[in-house]
């Protein structure tokens, strides 16, 4: 069980940090979009439950990922909070593990994975994603579309 925040300000700031649609991410989408790519948003991982890709080119099994610093412990940028700091380091040992283990199972159903620290320029971020997805185009590594 969580242990209540140390001050009613942390809580407050705390219960407002976004978990999906981040600047970051809306700037790299815009960013994407203009370039004429089509993505799909927040898909499932298959075969892992309460798990969602970012951002997805599902044919090409491109998935795209956009990882705060703190909650994803940027080698860069992460901090460590003091109170409550056992509680906090397993949390975030638990965020981190589970993020390698999604890349580890999204690499092994054949997904190209792409992470990206919310530090890093929206520019770059969209540049490397359309050199990605224009290789596995080029490369035929796509899937067919099952029928409906």
């Amino acid at each position: 069980m969580a242990p209540t925040a140390s001050t009613p300000a942390v809580a407050s700031r705390m219960s407002r940090q976004p978990s999906r649609d981040t600047a970051q991410e809306l700037a790299v989408r815009r960013l994407l979009h203009g370039r004429g790519l089509r993505y799909r948003l927040h898909v499932r991982v298959p075969g892992m439950p309460r798990r969602t890709i970012d951002v997805a080119f599902g044919g090409l099994r491109v998935a795209i990922f956009f990882d705060g610093c703190f909650w994803h412990g940027c080698p860069v940028h992460a901090t460590s909070p003091r109170a409550n700091a056992e509680w906090w380091r397993s949390k975030l040992d638990r965020n981190m593990a589970r993020d390698r283990e999604t890349t580890e199972h999204l690499l092994s159903e054949g997904w190209m994975v792409l992470r990206f620290w919310e530090h890093e320029p929206a520019d770059d971020a969209a540049r490397r994603i359309a050199l990605a997805v224009d290789s596995r185009r080029s490369s035929g590594a796509h899937t067919p579309r099952a029928r409906r």
